[in-house]
């Protein structure tokens, strides 16, 4: 099926021309970086101004290219739901909502859906619950839609770092989206199923939830022998935990281990490849060390499991990290 989506590009001209921009900045998320030139092109020739494109990734509305930001009047962030609690000027987030339809997929899963089910999405689908809310109830089924907390936008809108839009009180979620990492951060923030309903490959599945439990424990068991740790801190403006760090450097020292705080803005394998420690520590989003870790010269923990690793936590009580 052919992906499409609405990038408001009459919003953009009219944001444009309502604040005189000159010079306009544009970030987009890897998966849209084929969409950039022909955007950035319409952009220019509907509105006359010069674009400026981002070339660093983009992994969310908690990570704005501000270097960008201080060379243009404005810039717009395609692809991401803006987070309430989070203010930059001069940046308007653009969802680029899907145009695919999603009833198909829904009918496909119909008989296996539960009697009370969350609903639950990312920014592209998320426009679609009430919709999708209507046709289970019209087959005797409760579509429960539940307000996040303040990093939240929508009703039912996860992110990659805040699922407290899944609501408590339901048998399981419908994940309506593409790729498994959203359902996989679903499934171990809550413990509860989690079905993924992915409307472009019209594709009904489970996430492997067994499979990232056993990879995380690995990660944990690799660490608990580490004496020396390095504390990571992102410099990006929505995943900076710097008291988060400090306390976990208090907390490995108390436990006789030589901790470091390492500052950056993006986290890669070779830029961690230099520094001769043991194991790493993320306060940046939990996708790095859950979904990315691969290739680090050590393990990647989360906060959490690093508690787990130094006997502050029982690995049963093991919660996903989530940045409120």
């Amino acid at each position: 099926m052919i992906e499409e989506y609405d990038f408001n590009l009459n919003h953009v001209a009219s944001v444009i021309e309502e604040k005189r921009a000159r010079v306009v900045g544009l970030q987009f998320p890897d998966g849209f970086r084929r969409e950039v030139l022909r955007i950035s092109k319409e952009i220019s020739r509907d509105t006359g101004v010069r674009c400026v494109i981002s070339a660093n990734s983009c992994f969310g509305a908690c990570d704005v290219d501000t270097g960008l930001l201080e060379s243009v009047d404005i810039m717009f962030q395609f692809g991401h739901a803006e987070i309430p609690n989070i203010t930059v000027e001069d940046v308007y987030f653009i969802e680029a909502r899907s145009l695919t339809p999603v009833l198909p997929v829904i009918r496909q899963a119909i008989g296996t859906i539960p009697d009370r089910v969350g609903l639950i999405s990312t920014a592209q689908f998320v426009h679609t619950l009430a919709d999708v809310r209507k046709y289970l109830a019209d087959h005797g089924i409760t579509g429960v839609i539940h307000n996040g907390d303040r990093r939240i936008a929508y009703p039912g809108l996860v992110l990659g770092c805040n699922f407290s839009a899944a609501a408590p009180d339901c048998d399981e979620y419908l994940y309506i989206g593409t790729g498994d990492f959203h359902a996989l951060g679903i499934a171990l923030a809550t413990k509860k199923p989690v079905r993924i309903v992915d409307p472009v490959t019209e594709e009904v599945r489970m996430p492997d939830v067994d499979r990232m439990l056993r990879k995380r424990c690995a990660a944990i068991e690799r660490s608990l022998d580490a004496q020396a740790i390095g504390v990571i801190v992102s410099t990006k403006i929505g995943q900076c935990r710097k008291e988060l760090a400090f306390d976990l450097c208090a907390m490995a020292e108390a436990y006789g281990l030589d901790a470091h705080i390492l500052m950056m803005d993006m986290v890669t394998p070779d830029a961690l490849r230099s520094f001769d420690l043991d194991a790493f520590v993320s306060t940046a989003c939990p996708r790095i060390a859950i979904d990315g870790s691969a290739g680090f010269p050590a393990p990647v923990l989360t906060p959490v499991e690093f508690e787990v690793v130094v006997g502050e936590r029982r690995w049963d009580d093991m919660v996903f990290d989530e940045i409120l």
